[in-house]
């Protein structure tokens, strides 16, 4: 039986930790899994870590391809970005782009990831003309949820891809960005071009697409891909 190695980036984490465990019964493979911030985890493939799995954004997925660090592309899972308060507080509304441009900037405090929710908000702002109005109450955070931030009082406004924000015990998902601004990520797996166990990663992620993985998925705030 093989040891696979994997490093992924959060936005799967909930569906990914119910899963691998009914893989390894299944197949008695094991799964060692290193969860980093995709930013940390491009500086390292890019400077040469090998691993036999790896899973992140699409778009971060196909600079690796082309740098030949990986080798394959499957879609997993689609991620919206969703908007979160401290739990029972007021909750803005947000039913549109310009009901949310309102919001944000009547918001005291935001947080945002360092990831690609965090990369589009940063451009949603800016086109939104907003970024400089709001620019002393934005913090951007890495290596924790920013709904974590919520949590503790420190940010009014959280965003984050809404599977990442759903686990976070003491705030309120207020929903998805409304659909006029939604930023849609396609979360990928990518077999690694010095994978040590190539088979079985190739089996790993043939589980993740089975049907029956498809509720896990959309339970944990995704779409299967």
């Amino acid at each position: 039986m093989a040891e696979i190695n994997v490093m992924a980036s959060a936005a799967l984490k909930e569906a990914y930790l119910e899963l691998v465990p009914q893989f390894e019964r299944a197949t008695g493979h094991k799964v060692v899994t290193t969860w980093a911030p995709t930013v940390q985890m491009m500086s390292r493939l890019k400077g040469g870590e090998a691993i036999d799995l790896v899973i992140l954004p699409a778009a971060m997925l196909d600079e690796l391809v082309r740098l030949g660090h990986i080798v394959s592309r499957t879609d997993l899972a689609r991620s919206g970005i969703g908007v979160a308060v401290k739990a029972g507080a007021p909750r803005p509304d947000i039913s549109s782009g310009e009901a949310l441009k309102r919001a944000v900037l009547a918001a005291r405090s935001i947080v945002y990831s360092t990831g690609p929710s965090g990369i589009y908000l940063i451009g949603l702002f800016q086109r939104m003309g907003i970024a400089d109005a709001i620019k002393g109450k934005v913090k951007q955070v890495q290596g924790e949820p920013a709904g974590a931030s919520v949590a503790r009082g420190e940010a009014e406004l959280g965003f984050q891809q809404v599977s990442e924000l759903l686990p976070v015990s003491g705030i309120d998902l207020i929903g998805p960005l409304p659909p006029d601004v939604q930023e849609i990520t396609i979360i990928s797996a990518g077999l690694h071009a010095k994978a040590k166990e190539l088979d079985a990663a190739k089996a790993l992620v043939k589980f993740f697409k089975e049907p029956a993985a498809a509720p896990v998925i959309r339970k944990k705030g995704l779409e299967p891909a």
